[in-house]
């Protein structure tokens, strides 16, 4: 899985990018066909900001996107995070429920 951590308008520290991939690395515990993930942090305004995360995940065949903001970017990283749990178990239930041998073009092709 390739991963790219992108922090808009300031300078993440490095806790933070390391718990941001750590936590999405977990990610490939619940499903194995992720391609890549995107992780983007940024604030809104200067005085009591909103830091927001915003985590995509290209899978096959499909983009899932969440993000979520709150007063601080651990916060943050974990609703989304836990928002795209929900969003692969979804995702891998309709797989199932598809054509296997569909699924397994799709795979090939990538």
């Amino acid at each position: 899985m390739d991963i790219n951590f992108t922090a808009r308008r300031f300078r993440a520290h490095s806790e933070i990018k390391e718990y941001a991939i750590d936590e999405v690395k977990k990610l490939q515990k619940l499903y194995d066909g992720i391609v890549r993930a995107d992780i983007i942090l940024f604030y809104e305004r200067g005085v009591n900001s909103i830091k927001t995360a915003e985590i995509g995940l290209h899978v096959y065949g499909t983009k899932l996107l969440a993000h979520h903001g709150s007063n601080d970017y651990i916060k943050s990283i974990d609703n989304a995070i836990e928002k795209l749990g929900r969003q692969l178990s979804k995702y891998k239930s309709k797989l199932r429920g598809k054509d296997k041998t569909k699924v397994r073009r799709i795979q090939e092709k990538v």
